[in-house]
């Protein structure tokens, strides 16, 4: 009988114990509105989840634009915001890397990042590329185009492991591979910016810090997450970002975590 009381009340505790913590749903979306993903469907999603929290990939001026009324043009704040008046108790803050707009302007990764990539693409087309550089780009605009193809699908299939695995490749052929054309070719490095101090920089060098970027980027939003998990315990919290985001802040919150929070999918 002891035993049998032992193992309920572990049972019990156990449960007691998962149910305390945080849930986390990372939410890839499509940022425009599309005939497959509008704010209505990104709204039944939420009202499915009923979080207690939703966090938007902005920085806090971003936040309270959004909550000033200005620049409501994405899925992502139409669907809050309906979300919101039918539970005004909902939270709502900012994830992303703070100033992350000037940021990347004042030290010349923009537009040094798609000038560079218009560049490769002009070489590609001129036929001037190498055998090994045309298989990087090629590479590049496939992994793009099978992308493409996936986001014209209901959001559970831009929203799972399998394209994950697909985002992260074309991420890294982005801001790793193509970073070899643009190191190994002189173009790149003849060519410039003005940046708002008024300084140069080359396509080369904006490149470089924009790769750079991208992880110091996907690894603070991972981290500011983490920490408002960390404030609230037992709440559900869905973390709304573009889908190429999902796959690096997922990979960091599992790494992060120190056992406070599970992450969760939104179909499950």
């Amino acid at each position: 009988m002891k035993l049998i009381i032992t193992a309920f009340l572990l049972a019990f505790f156990s449960l007691s114990f998962s149910q305390s913590k945080t849930e986390i749903y990372v939410i890839g979306n499509i940022h425009d509105s599309v005939p497959n993903y509008h704010p209505k469907i990104l709204f039944d999603i939420l009202d499915k989840v009923k979080p207690d929290i939703i966090l938007h990939e902005v920085d806090s001026q971003g936040m309270k634009d959004y909550e000033n009324g200005i620049k409501i043009t994405e899925n992502e704040i139409k669907a809050s915001n309906s979300y919101l008046k039918k539970y005004p108790e909902t939270l709502r803050s900012s994830f992303d890397f703070e100033g992350r707009n000037q940021y990347r302007k004042d030290r010349g990764m923009v537009p040094t990042d798609n000038l560079s990539v218009k560049l490769i693409d002009s070489l590609y087309q001129a036929k001037k590329l190498a055998p090994s550089e045309v298989k990087i780009y090629e590479n590049f605009t496939n992994l793009t185009k099978d992308l493409m193809k996936i986001a014209e699908l209901s959001p559970e299939n831009f929203n799972n492991s399998t394209t994950d695995q697909i985002s992260g490749k074309r991420q890294n052929s982005q801001y790793s591979e193509l970073l070899k054309i643009i190191e190994a070719r002189p173009e790149f490095a003849k060519r410039f910016v003005v940046k708002p101090n008024g300084e140069k920089i080359s396509y080369r060098d904006g490149f470089k810090l924009m790769s750079g970027f991208w992880d110091l980027r996907n690894q603070t939003m991972a981290k500011n997450i983490s920490r408002i998990a960390e404030t609230h315990p037992g709440k559900k919290i869905v973390v709304l970002t573009g889908f190429l985001h999902r796959y690096y802040i997922i990979k960091e919150l599992k790494r992060i975590n120190n056992g406070t929070y599970v992450i969760k999918e939104f179909y499950d």
